[in-house]
């Protein structure tokens, strides 16, 4: 960002560098900004606030009650479900998200804009949604995957908000109010790239931010699954993996939308869960933002606990959790996160380690957060499940 603001300050184009990868728009606002070096206060205060309206809006999305009783389903856990105070205080205390804060980095600014998408939805606003989507899209490129779930679920709360609507026929008007969601989100999508192309004034910045995550022409190492497997790679194969890639994260798209048609709020979620792990330039932000996300769901992650006067049996659960390995993956996504500098330390700055030792963590990163994801999946499904079947809950299902 400061090589970008640099050459944008002094007339010349933010992307000749080759290092500047960030959304044209934003130079108009970080150039506002005095400098953070001399007057750190300001950009401080900057991202201070939108850390708290994040905090806000995850808070509302939470209390719309679509992660708990949405139009099709009602949790039969509805009554252990967090606070909205608890949920807002999971996203400002926890540490990934503070830790992005203190790094100013411009995630926060697209996580802001996808928990906007994501209130609109709730509230059935749909040119607010998409719009709020578009913004971040238009920062980052893969919350776009995000807009069949967000059509679906601004499309229920719409229908909730209307009190004579029919409760029958879940997909009567779908299509048409998707189609519609989608062309205000093409028709703000281009109204951004018209403003930028103004700004800049070539198409240069398309190629710079949007090419250079699909064609993924950086290596830098992060937390990610990309940068490793493509510098290994032979450069014949290059094209093949990039598309398969690519093909495997887009795929999670329609199919969560479709497996969570009653819960579209949870088919987000995921989404994002999604995002955090296999994007082309992974980094705690996301996964921070994410594991914000989740306080949402808390009530379906209820410890189980027995009467211990009794055999212990499933006559005897008083409460039953359908989160099976919780504890596990929080344990390795601790163990990664004090390892993951101390190796890039070895790697990079000391030179006694090698670029095995980062990727060996960084992998053990990815799985706990596939588990948690997984785990998340399970816990949803068998919420939904325990719903049409009262006399299994807390009983073990077996796949015979």
């Amino acid at each position: 960002m400061q090589e970008g603001l640099f050459l944008y300050n002094h007339g010349l184009s933010p992307y000749d560098g080759g290092v500047f990868h960030q959304a044209p728009l934003l130079l108009p606002l970080f150039s506002l900004l005095p400098d953070p070096a001399r007057y750190p206060l300001v950009t401080v205060l900057l991202y201070t606030l939108v850390d708290l309206a994040s905090a806000y809006a995850l808070m509302q999305i939470f209390a719309s009650g679509q992660s708990y009783a949405s139009r099709f389903f009602t949790s039969s856990r509805e009554s252990k479900r967090w606070s909205s105070s608890a949920v807002a205080a999971a996203h400002l205390f926890n540490p990934f998200v503070v830790l992005t804060c203190l790094a100013r980095s411009t995630n926060v600014f697209g996580n802001l804009f996808i928990l906007v998408s994501v209130l609109k939805a709730c509230r059935g606003a749909a040119f607010g949604s998409a719009f709020a989507l578009a913004l971040a899209s238009y920062m980052s490129l893969h919350p776009l995957l995000l807009l069949p779930p967000l059509a679906v679920l601004c499309y229920d709360s719409s229908i909730m908000r209307n009190k004579n609507a029919s409760k029958d026929g879940r997909s009567l008007a779908l299509v048409p109010f998707a189609a519609k969601y989608t062309a205000v989100f093409a028709v703000a999508i281009a109204i951004l790239f018209a403003l930028s192309y103004a700004l800049t004034g070539n198409w240069s910045f398309i190629s710079s931010v949007y090419a250079s995550r699909l064609l993924l022409p950086d290596l830098t190492p992060n937390v990610g699954l990309w940068w490793y497997f493509f510098i290994e790679i032979f450069d014949s194969f290059r094209n093949f993996f990039l598309g398969v890639f690519w093909l495997h994260m887009v795929s999670y798209s329609p199919a969560l939308t479709i497996r969570l048609r009653d819960q579209p709020l949870a088919a987000v979620v995921l989404m994002c869960g999604i995002f955090a792990i296999f994007q082309p330039y992974a980094n705690v932000g996301d996964a921070g933002f994410w594991l914000s996300l989740l306080s949402m769901y808390g009530h379906v992650h209820e410890r189980e606990y027995y009467n211990l006067s009794l055999p212990l049996n499933s006559a005897n659960l008083s409460s039953s959790s359908v989160s099976r390995y919780a504890f596990p993956a929080i344990s390795a996504l601790i163990y990664t996160t004090l390892l993951g500098p101390a190796f890039y330390y070895l790697w990079v700055y000391a030179g006694s380690g090698n670029a095995n030792f980062f990727y060996a963590i960084t992998l053990v990163w990815s799985l706990a957060l596939s588990v948690i994801l997984a785990d998340m999946l399970y816990a949803i499904i068998r919420d939904e499940w325990e719903k049409e079947r009262p006399e299994m809950k807390g009983k073990e299902a077996r796949q015979i």
